[in-house]
């Protein structure tokens, strides 16, 4: 389904929700209280500004009797195939942070990736699936990484383990596009980037991937990633946890200033590396 469509589908989730909620006689904020969120959620649902999640409808359908109308209509929406099911919530929700800061151990975040970078970790996950899938895969982590174009983009905070700027993705020529590419957005200060050197050696989150977002109108999330799965953590006490982890890791990277500097030293290496190749 094509973003426009799929945008013209969540308008009419919205309309039909307010409809069924008015003809019940409920307003958004004793609906909101009776499946858990706030009015002021519901009324993001109406105007498509935040879609639910897929408990979220199942409880709405309840509340107002409607057949699982909102649950199918939410399974259906949610099926995006740009993103692995355990991802997709999290892309609604990078557009919508006003925060984010992230941790990568070995991989360039999707939000700094080039295409060609992309394109060549989605094959390595993906080696039999066709060409359309690949692209259609690629084409969803560009539509994400234009949230860092808008004028209203969030603050985006990351680290990167040494680690990340050395493994040769794509090959040598690849590699020193991307980090270029990273070293560029840094410059113009549309991220601020830090690398923890390898020298650093243990840390607080070596079994994976962090990212923490915050939002002018929820409580704070925070994203857990391995392979091939990930978690969606809203639960207070574990998002302070992870917060305080982040925060272990920033503090022992080196300095942007630094940082930069280690970009380009190692994007210097792989353009020799390609050079002689």
């Amino acid at each position: 389904m094509a973003n426009g469509s799929r945008q013209a589908a969540w308008e009419f989730f919205g309309i039909e929700l307010k409809r069924r909620r008015e003809d019940a006689g409920i307003t958004q904020v004793e609906l909101g209280a009776r499946v858990f969120v706030s009015g002021g959620y519901i009324g993001q649902f109406e105007q498509a500004i935040r879609k639910p999640q897929l408990d979220v409808a199942q409880r709405i359908d309840g509340v107002l009797q409607t057949d699982g109308i909102f649950e199918r209509l939410c399974r259906k929406l949610i099926d995006d195939p740009r993103y692995a099911d355990y991802f997709a919530k999290v892309a609604e929700l990078e557009g919508l942070a006003t925060t984010i800061c992230e941790f990568a151990p070995a991989l360039v975040p999707g939000l700094l990736q080039t295409a060609d970078y992309a394109r060549a970790v989605t094959l390595a996950m993906n080696p039999f699936a066709p060409d359309e899938c690949i692209e259609g895969k690629v084409s969803g982590r560009m539509e994400r990484a234009k949230i860092l174009a808008d004028a209203t983009r969030p603050v985006y905070w990351v680290v990167l383990h040494e680690s990340v700027l050395r493994i040769p993705v794509g090959g040598p020529l690849t590699m020193a596009e991307q980090l270029e590419h990273i070293a560029a957005l840094t410059r113009v200060r549309t991220v601020l980037v830090q690398v923890l050197p390898f020298t650093v050696g243990a840390h607080p989150a070596m079994t994976g991937s962090l990212k923490l977002m915050e939002f002018d109108d929820a409580p704070p999330t925070a994203y857990t990633e391995a392979v091939y799965s990930g978690n969606l953590l809203d639960d207070p006490p574990v998002v302070k946890q992870i917060r305080s982890a982040y925060d272990l890791i920033r503090a022992a990277a080196l300095s942007p200033e630094a940082s930069l500097a280690r970009i380009e030293s190692a994007v210097e290496d792989h353009r020799r590396c390609a050079s002689t190749n």
